[in-house]
């Protein structure tokens, strides 16, 4: 399947909320496509590199650029049997790994698409309805917080996430876990805390909680492992996993029981399958995270959790929570905190190409050169 085109289309969009993390706050979102064409069509995905470096040094410009300039120049005009041949060219890249992911996966859809399947019988899946919860904010209070998590809750969602950073983490968990004693509560500290706070994580044992994910720093696992000795709750571990090999040596070492697969971060399906087996192979449970995507993002999102390993609720809840309209049909909103995979070919949704172009902000097409064939 040879590569003809790829276009790269950033949309401006705007949650319905701002959302607060221990990196910071985010409401206004740059949301880059990635499409990839050839004589067999067109499959599309989502670069979830954010506006500013806080989650990972990715931004959307660095994506673009890197896309452009050395991404573009390695595949077009290649002919490609299996996405896997896509990755071996793409191997000489040292990280970037949301920006290789985007076009990776695109290229899955691409296939998929061609074969008139879903992705996720290509991906080996076992199943199309997948539970969802949800990812809460840092809230301006106590009484916010609670209504927040009551809020969701009375939705159906099956897992309720707090964002919690130094100074707003006990008391936030424990006021949500006395208004819900039987609720499925985890919390997320993206990074924010260091090995010598391990006394303030150590009281949020109290709270019956799932997992604490990401407390320590987005590049450790040693201290991460110090830590998990010391809680009875489970870690999960996040952005400190780029590749299976990274899976392979936290669960080794003990740095944590859990995994947050990102299919951006650990550079797309490929490496994704491997981290998911290596986790299994471990009896360590896995889970699909968001990047506040678009429904693009999201379809993905949930063609990667119908994986055997993806047991526990993943950030993938609906997307009118998220925009007052979304970029794709049909709506994926989940039903009593469960996501149904859409039917059909690839990820399942085809975009509202009427409100792409009058979100687009810029775009730029990359065409491989006439008469170029690349084994």
């Amino acid at each position: 399947m040879r590569i003809e085109q790829l276009e790269l289309r950033e949309l401006a969009m705007r949650l319905r909320f701002r959302f607060e993390t221990s990196f910071g706050v985010e409401q206004d979102r740059r949301i880059v496509l990635v499409t990839v064409r050839g004589e067999a069509g067109e499959g599309i995905a989502e670069c979830v590199a954010g506006e500013f470096p806080g989650y990972g040094y990715e931004t959307r410009d660095t994506a673009w650029g890197v896309i452009r300039d050395f991404v573009a120049p390695l595949v077009l005009g290649r002919d490609y049997a299996t996405p896997h041949q896509l990755v071996r060219d793409l191997g000489s890249l040292r990280g970037h790994n949301m920006a290789v992911a985007a076009v990776e996966m695109a290229f899955w859809e691409l296939q998929a698409r061609s074969l008139g399947v879903p992705l996720w019988h290509l991906l080996g899946g076992v199943r199309t309805a997948v539970p969802v919860g949800v990812s809460i904010g840092i809230q301006p209070s106590l009484e916010a917080t609670v209504e927040q998590a009551r809020v969701h809750l009375d939705q159906g969602y099956r897992r309720v996430k707090l964002k919690i950073k130094p100074g707003w983490d006990v008391a936030p968990v424990r006021a949500v876990r006395e208004a819900f004693p039987d609720a499925d509560l985890t919390v997320d500290a993206n990074s924010a805390y260091r090995l010598v706070d391990a006394p303030t994580l150590r009281l949020l044992d109290a709270f019956d909680l799932a997992y604490i994910e990401q407390p320590l720093a987005h590049d450790d696992l040693v201290d991460h492992a110090a830590l998990q000795a010391r809680l009875d709750t489970s870690i999960c571990l996040d952005e400190s996993i780029h590749s299976a090999e990274d899976a392979r040596k936290g669960l080794q070492i003990g740095a944590g029981r859990v995994i947050n697969v990102k299919v951006g971060r650990v550079r797309g399906y490929a490496a994704a399958r491997r981290l998911h087996d290596v986790a299994v192979s471990f009896g360590a449970p896995v889970w699909c995270g968001g990047m506040l995507e678009s429904g693009v993002g999201r379809a993905h999102n949930l063609q990667l959790s119908t994986l055997e390993g993806f047991v526990l609720p993943g950030d993938t809840s609906s997307a009118s929570r998220y925009w007052d309209e979304d970029i794709v049909e049909p709506l994926l909103d989940a039903v009593d905190g469960v996501q149904s995979v859409p039917p059909g070919a690839g990820i399942g949704v085809r975009l509202k190409t009427d409100l792409v172009e009058r979100l687009t902000v810029r775009a730029e097409v990359m065409t491989a050169a006439k008469g170029s064939a690349r084994p």
